[in-house]
């Protein structure tokens, strides 16, 4: 029988519902923001900014909910990295998703009580979770804010660079979040990661 795991707290898996739904509107809103014109309208420009700005609020204080959950509980251990060896364990991950995994092969870095997540996914989440999240935080706040932008940054607009910086990680997260869910997806049966989140139990 596999062995069942409780790796997903209530507290996380609210994060992760709310998380997912505000990221989900603001690409939505983001991209018709980015390619609106008068032919070929998305959404009212006027509402798909403030579900962007309203999304992007919740959002930031949903991260900070994020952030101090994870140290408060100690879920914050499944984020550290162990250097040695690391690029190894990258290359062997890889490996298994470009090919093991179709062949049926197991996988090499199975998920136990205190490895959550396989190398690749670790540092992947650190890089979304601690490195573009707070990015597009930051730089959204910044365009919601514009006083406080500086006006030239090496010639260049501040608004301008602000604006590209926010695009940018938003479309990083955006791949991440394709990535992750199809990733989810490799289950057997499909809806059994979907259902971990669910129910917080892992098998």
């Amino acid at each position: 029988m596999a062995e069942r795991l409780y790796l997903y707290p209530i507290w996380l898996r609210i994060w992760h519902g709310i998380n997912g739904i505000l990221i989900v509107i603001l690409i939505i809103t983001g991209l018709s923001l980015q390619y609106s014109s008068n032919e070929y309208i998305r959404i009212r420009f006027d509402l798909a900014v403030s579900l962007h700005n309203i999304s992007g609020i919740l959002l930031s204080f949903n991260y900070v909910f994020f952030v101090i959950g994870n140290f408060v509980t100690g879920n914050i251990r499944f984020y550290i990295l162990e250097w040695k060896g690391l690029a190894d364990r990258i290359f062997k991950q890889s490996l298994y998703y470009i090919s093991g995994m179709f062949k049926g092969e197991s996988t090499p870095f199975p998920v136990n009580k205190d490895r959550k997540f396989n190398p690749l996914q670790k540092v992947s989440y650190i890089i979304s979770m601690y490195v573009f999240v707070p990015l597009v935080i930051i730089s959204g706040l910044a365009l919601l804010f514009p006083e406080f932008i500086i006006h030239r940054v090496l010639g260049f607009s501040g608004i301008q660079l602000t604006a590209l910086l926010h695009s940018a990680t938003g479309f990083l997260i955006s791949v991440f979040l394709i990535i992750h869910i199809y990733i989810c997806t490799t289950g057997k049966p499909v809806s059994k990661n979907f259902k971990s989140m669910w129910t917080g139990w892992h098998e």
